[in-house]
């Protein structure tokens, strides 16, 4: 009896050296596939720029894989999915939030990495991170804040990252990632393709997925979409994104850049535009905005004139009192940022 259990528990432990030995040279079979499959193009995560505070290799994951996860288990990751993408507070459970938006852009971004044989990984971590920092309300509370001081959901984001998150620490991301969440949108040059990748399919979801939104709120009707641009990108939801996906990796392959052809280029900003005055300026879109925008500068004037109402997690950062609530407010989530409105304006019942 011993000895079987000797030559079991010797089993088990060899096992076990097994899988770690398999685990310490994971890594390294990765970036020997990166080195012979992905593009001269490709950011390898062995050739990284690192992390601000080095830290001590994973082993089973490469660092863009580890930012990955950071971010997917992250608080604010979390608080997407209660945070408005376009129509506020509408009626029904098949419109997007910030987090669908966010799950639609990684989506199409490993799509077009992946046929571009960019890295993945990192297109994914730059995807799921790129709009951590906005506010309740997306862009009614953005207007909100730059009523007061400069604001950008990029640059939050950044700091979401860099600074607010896993408790006042940051994430210690690589900064390829941090440069991609910086440069995703229309203003920014990403240093990599993957942050160009990012950049691009944040555009085609959006303008898609609101487009699809829009036509379920009523709001327009398929054949509304002028004709140039059902002709161009497709008649159906699924034709449009497919078109603008496959001409991106048409015209960026084996390129040192990625962007559409300027036929697709030139359609895409068109359609963007008539989605600015057809539906994102609509009765629809903006018969509640105002009320968000007016909730919004009531919180941030409030916690601003009244400093010892912030948690004591931002009061004890180094940042100034505006920044301060800015931090706040940028991480509620749209039900949070009505309770608290709430909880300050509305009387409260009380018993003898």
């Amino acid at each position: 009896m011993g000895l079987l259990f000797f030559v079991a528990e010797k089993s088990v432990q060899s096992k076990m050296e097994a899988v770690l030995i398999d685990k310490l040279s994971y890594v390294a079979r990765t970036h020997e596939i990166e080195e012979k499959y992905l593009s001269p193009y490709a950011q390898k995560a062995s050739q990284t720029k690192g992390r601000a505070v080095p830290i001590e290799p994973d082993g089973l994951r490469t660092e863009f894989q580890r930012d990955r996860d950071r971010i997917l288990h992250c608080k604010a990751f979390r608080r997407l999915k209660h945070k408005t993408q376009v129509f506020l507070s509408p009626e029904g459970d098949h419109y997007r939030t910030r987090l669908t938006h966010t799950l639609e852009v990684s989506q199409i971004a490993r799509t077009i990495a992946r046929a571009l044989c960019l890295n993945e990984d990192l297109t994914e971590a730059i995807a799921l991170g790129h709009d951590l920092g906005h506010t309740p309300y997306g862009h009614a509370g953005e207007t909100a804040l730059c009523r007061f001081t400069h604001f950008a959901h990029n640059e939050q984001s950044l700091r979401m990252v860099d600074v607010l998150e896993y408790d006042g620490k940051g994430m210690n991301l690589t900064a390829e990632v941090r440069d991609g969440i910086l440069n995703h949108t229309s203003k920014g040059k990403p240093a990599t393709l993957e942050g160009q990748v990012v950049a691009w399919s944040d555009r085609i979801a959006y303008i898609n997925h609101d487009i699809d939104d829009a036509i379920r709120g009523g709001v327009i009707v398929e054949t509304d979409i002028p004709k140039t641009y059902r002709a161009l990108f497709g008649e159906r939801h699924s034709a449009r994104i497919n078109s603008m996906i496959l001409d991106i990796i048409s015209n960026s392959q084996d390129k040192p850049f990625v962007r559409p052809s300027p036929a697709f280029e030139k359609g895409i900003g068109e359609l963007r535009q008539y989605m600015f005055d057809n539906v994102y300026s609509s009765p629809v879109a903006k018969s509640e905005e105002h009320k968000a925008i007016d909730m919004i500068c009531f919180l941030y004037e409030y916690f601003l004139s009244h400093q010892e109402k912030i948690p004591e997690e931002f009061l004890q950062m180094d940042s100034s009192p505006s920044q301060k609530v800015i931090d706040y407010i940028s991480m509620m989530s749209d039900n949070y940022a009505v309770r608290l409105f709430s909880d300050i304006t509305v009387p409260k019942n009380w018993d003898k």
